[in-house]
Formats: structure tokens, C-alpha cells, sequence
């Protein structure tokens, strides 16, 4: 019986190994012409934007549930060309607070879900909607993948997170539960993140509920 185990154990290896190596081909190619693609799907969200931008708080009050519309995000270079990020109000609200531009330090507290543009979640503290949701029904019901009370917000300092997020944020009121398509280049650029986790060229998803500010 020994003798017979020892017979099959290349075989087992080779099996073993196969199977790693596939692995490893599936995971390099997940990201596979990886910056066309995330340009694509940014051009994709860009073009049902049309020409609504929002430029003051104002122009954000006017966007109603469901239109995608543009917000521009400053840069410091004055070589870049001007940078968007998309946004999409799942849920609108008349009133409420906001971290405004008067409040760029502020830190909030906030339900999201980040998704890279296959879906895959990177992040979050909620089961929201990602990427490849494209038809949400809207007014939203309370089952749409609402944070639960298992679920617990995070905390945020409005100046100190990717450039999509924090212009993103200070236009929305406190209630108010946004879609945000963030470009690579308002994300974390063509290096990606310092832990590794996000790749270079990567445009960024999120669903995101602003619940209030930290006292």
C-alpha cells in the first residue's frame, strides 16, 4: 500500500500544482488591460451624465434621484486637464446639513460600499450596491440594502480621503445616500494604494450614506 501511495504522489503533485497554477493565471488575468477598461466604464457613466455638473450646492440641490450628474475635483497641477467624479442620488433630501466647503475639515460618519468596476468588493461597512448595479429601483424601498444594525458606520475626516470622495461629500446633505464612479485619477491614481489591495489605473465605486458628523 505504501509503495502504491508513493507511485501516485507525482501524480497528486502534478494535480496540485495544475490547479495553483490556474489560479494564479485567473487572478493575473482579472486585470488584464486594466486601465482601458476602468477608462471604459468611466467613459460608459460619463456620457449618461451628459452636461449636468454641479458646481455649487445649489446646482446639487437641483439633481433628482437617479440622474447621473458631474462634480469637478480640483487638482494641483496645473498641467492636468480638469478631473470628475460621477454621482448618482439614491436617496434626496430638501434639508439637512452638509459638510460644506466652510467645513473641509469636518469628520462624518458614513455607511459605504467600494467595488471595483468587475463588482468585486475592496471595501466597506455595508452590503450596498456596486458597480455592476445599473438598473437600482428607485425611490429605494427599505430592503434596498440598507446598513443593518449589525452593521456599524466609519468615521471620516472630509479632507483627508481620496480627492472623489472628499468633493463628493460636501456636496451631500446629512440622509442622503449617493452613487459615486470616481476615475483613477481622483481615486489613487496610476500607483494605486500604499497596502497593495487597489491597482494602479484603478476608477473606484461606492454607495454611500452619510448618517451625521462627529460631535
Amino acid at each position: 500500500m505504501k509503495r502504491l501511495f508513493l507511485l501516485f504522489l507525482p501524480f497528486l503533485l502534478f494535480v496540485a500544482g495544475t490547479f495553483v497554477a490556474c489560479e494564479e493565471v485567473e487572478e493575473a488575468g482579472k486585470y488584464d488591460n486594466w486601465r482601458p477598461r476602468n477608462e471604459a466604464f468611466v467613459d460608459s457613466i460619463k456620457g449618461k451624465a451628459g452636461d449636468r455638473l454641479v458646481l455649487t450646492a445649489k446646482d446639487a440641490d437641483e439633481m433628482e434621484e437617479g440622474e447621473l450628474f458631474a462634480i469637478q475635483v480640483p487638482t494641483t497641477s496645473t498641467n492636468m486637464i480638469p478631473q470628475y467624479a460621477y454621482c448618482k442620488k439614491l436617496v434626496k433630501k430638501e434639508t439637512g446639513e452638509r459638510p460644506n466647503f466652510d467645513g473641509y475639515n469636518s469628520t462624518v460618519k458614513a455607511f459605504y460600499y467600494g467595488t471595483l468596476i468587475t463588482g468585486d468588493e475592496f471595501d466597506g461597512n455595508f452590503d450596498g450596491y456596486g458597480a455592476t448595479d445599473r438598473d437600482i429601483p428607485l425611490p429605494l424601498s427599505s430592503d434596498s440594502k440598507w446598513p443593518t444594525e449589525f452593521n456599524s458606520s466609519s468615521e471620516f475626516t472630509v479632507s483627508e480621503v481620496i480627492p472623489g470622495w472628499t468633493w463628493a461629500l460636501q456636496y451631500m446633505r446629512v440622509g442622503e445616500r449617493w452613487m459615486l464612479y470616481i476615475p483613477w485619477q481622483s481615486a489613487y491614481g496610476s500607483s494605486g494604494n500604499s497596502s497593495g489591495t487597489i491597482p494602479g489605473y484603478t476608477s473606484l465605486t461606492f454607495d454611500v450614506y452619510l448618517e451625521g458628523f462627529v460631535e
